[in-house]
């Protein structure tokens, strides 16, 4: 008799998304080096708008920048989870998120090596979804390009990566 193979839950769910054409993992968020300079700058910042919001009445502000100096704390302390990307037949699988080609418009891949922006970018049909951003890491960008040349239309008018993501690596959120 033959042994038999033991497949986990999350490969019986992968067999609904298609056969796999490639994959990679990547960190959940970058994780950036803040000394304690950028601390006592965003400090200031966040007592300035502080004093804004109660000068202004605006209490619901002031709870807003202490809940992000909240979260950007928290983000230091922990650090990123591995996210499995994988493009196949079907769709992308995004971690445990699969979405079908038929929901999205296109891709776009910004690679620029001397900025340190190397992205694929899928934008959805729908108005309402925000894009889906994922890094590429070491993957070869042509061969990426060549497999979802397949399945979906590219953008070629995307040359450089959107400015919240460029202002977010800039002030390091």
């Amino acid at each position: 008799m033959g042994k038999i193979k033991k497949i986990s839950t999350r490969q019986k769910e992968r067999e609904h998304y298609g056969h796999e054409v490639m994959s990679w993992s990547f960190p959940e968020f970058d994780q950036h080096d803040r000394d304690a300079k950028w601390y006592i700058v965003a400090g200031i910042f966040s007592f300035l708008f502080i004093l804004y919001a109660f000068w202004t009445n605006n209490f619901l502000f002031a709870v807003i920048v202490v809940i992000a100096l909240f979260i950007i704390v928290l983000h230091h302390e922990n650090d990123p989870i591995e996210v499995d990307f994988i493009i196949t037949t079907d769709g992308v699988v995004v971690g445990s998120k699969f979405i079908d080609y038929s929901e999205l418009k296109n891709f776009a891949i910004v690679y620029q090596p001397k900025n340190d922006v190397k992205r694929l970018y899928f934008e959805y049909k729908s108005v309402l979804k925000y894009r889906v951003s994922i890094p590429v890491l070491s993957q070869d960008p042509l061969i990426i390009r060549e497999n979802l040349l397949k399945y979906l239309p590219e953008d070629l008018e995307r040359e450089v990566e959107p400015l919240s993501e460029n202002l977010s690596r800039f002030l390091k959120l």
